[in-house]
C-alpha cells in the first residue's frame, strides 16, 4: 500500500510498504478515506520536535471505513464509517483515571507514537474510533478531530452570555472556534489574522467581524460601551499573546490553544489586578463524540473552509506549499474516496 512516512526533520517520503497485519485484540483495521494536514504535522516536519519513531506514517486527523475487527471488539463492525481520535493515552495515570486523558502523563499522538492516517490502511485501538453519519462526506468526517480541539478551547474559555470573544489566528483551530461560537455563543465574534483572505473566509461562515489587534479597531467593532473580556489565541505568537492581555478588560479570560515558540515576558500582576484567567487548552477531553454530532449541520460550512488533494503522493508538495506560501483555506485534506480503486 502507499503511505506518507516521516523519517526525520525535513524528510517526508511517499512509499509503497506492506499493508498492516490483521487487527489484534481490541483493534480495528481502517481503509482511510480522508486525512487532513495539521499545523502540528508541519511543525514536526520542520523541527523534528516530536519524532519518536523513524519512520512513522504521519497524519492524525482522518476518517475511514472499518474493514476488519480484532478479537474482543463488540461495538464496532465491518463497514462502519468512523472518525479517529488522535490521542494515545495510558488509562492508568492519575490524569487518565480522573478523566483528563488529554493531559495523560505519557500522552502521545497517532502519527507519532503509532502509524497514522496518511496511508491507504491503518490499524488503531478500537477505543480511538467513533462512528459518524454514513452519508457524511469523508473530508468532512476528517474534520472531527480539529473540531473537537476547537470545542475544547471554547468550553475552556466559557465566555459569559452576550460578551464579545476575539479570536486571534484564523487557521484551522481558530476558524473552527469561530464557527462553533456562532452556534453556541450569543455575543459578538471578532477575528484577527494577518492572512486577509483566510480571515474573510472565516468571517463569511461565522458572521464574525474582522479587526486589528489594537484598541481603536476593537472599539469601533464593539461600539462605545463594548468591552473585550474574552479571547482565544490560536497563533502561538508570544507577541500576539502579550497584545491580547493588554487589550482585555478585567474579569475575563484568555485561552491559549496555539503552539508557541519562545517565552512570554509576563507581569503576573496584570492577571491578579484585573482578574484575568490565563487558560491552557491541550487537545480535547471527551469532546470528540459531540464534535462528530455537529458535523452534519456544519458540513456545508466546513466544506467551504477546506481544499482537497486527491492522492497521498500530493502530500509532500502540499506541505511545501503550506509552509512557504500559506493558504486562504483553513485545511488541506487528502480525499481518497475518488482515487482509483477506492472502496465503494
Amino acid at each position: 500500500m502507499r503511505a506518507v512516512r516521516l523519517y526525520d526533520k525535513g524528510d517526508l517520503r511517499v512509499e509503497t510498504i506492506d499493508a498492516p497485519a490483521p487487527p489484534g485484540p481490541g483493534e480495528v483495521l481502517l481503509a482511510v478515506e480522508a486525512a487532513g494536514i495539521c499545523g502540528s504535522d508541519l511543525h514536526n516536519y520542520r523541527t523534528g520536535q516530536w519524532i519518536s519513531r523513524r519512520p512513522s506514517t504521519a497524519g492524525h486527523e482522518f476518517s475511514g471505513r472499518i474493514i476488519a475487527v480484532g478479537p474482543g471488539v463488540e461495538d464496532l463492525s465491518v463497514g462502519d464509517r468512523v472518525s479517529a481520535d488522535s490521542r494515545v493515552w495510558c488509562g492508568i495515570c492519575p490524569a487518565c483515571t480522573s478523566g483528563r486523558t488529554n493531559i495523560c502523563e505519557t500522552l502521545g499522538f497517532v502519527g507519532e507514537v503509532c502509524d497514522g492516517g496518511f496511508a491507504e490502511q491503518v490499524v488503531l485501538p478500537a477505543r480511538l474510533v467513533f462512528r459518524h453519519d454514513p452519508v457524511l462526506p469523508a473530508a468532512v468526517a476528517a474534520m472531527a478531530e480539529p473540531l473537537a480541539v476547537s470545542l475544547h478551547a471554547v468550553r475552556r474559555l466559557s465566555a459569559r452570555s452576550g460578551e464579545a470573544v476575539l479570536i486571534a489566528g484564523c487557521g484551522t483551530i481558530g476558524g473552527l472556534a469561530a464557527l462553533l461560537l456562532s452556534r453556541l455563543h450569543d455575543g459578538p465574534i471578532l477575528l484577527s489574522d494577518l492572512n486577509a483572505a483566510r480571515a474573510a473566509r472565516v468571517a463569511e461562515v461565522s458572521g464574525g467581524k474582522i479587526v486589528a489587534l489594537e484598541k481603536g479597531s476593537i472599539a469601533a467593532a464593539l461600539g462605545e460601551k463594548g468591552r473585550l473580556r474574552y479571547a482565544i489565541d490560536a497563533t502561538g505568537s508570544t507577541a500576539a499573546i502579550a497584545t491580547l492581555l493588554a487589550l482585555l478588560s478585567g474579569g475575563g479570560a484568555l485561552a491559549l490553544v496555539g503552539i508557541s515558540h519562545g517565552t512570554l515576558d509576563l507581569d503576573p500582576n496584570i492577571l491578579v489586578e484585573r482578574e484575568i484567567a490565563l487558560l491552557g487548552c491541550h487537545a480535547f477531553e471527551n469532546e470528540l463524540p459531540e464534535a462528530i454530532a455537529f458535523l452534519p449541520d456544519l458540513a456545508p460550512k466546513l466544506t467551504a473552509l477546506c481544499q482537497t488533494v486527491k492522492t497521498l503522493d500530493a502530500i509532500p508538495d502540499a506541505y511545501t506549499r503550506l509552509i512557504t506560501s500559506g493558504s486562504p483555506f483553513l485545511k488541506t485534506i487528502v480525499d481518497l474516496t475518488s482515487a482509483p480503486g477506492a472502496p465503494e
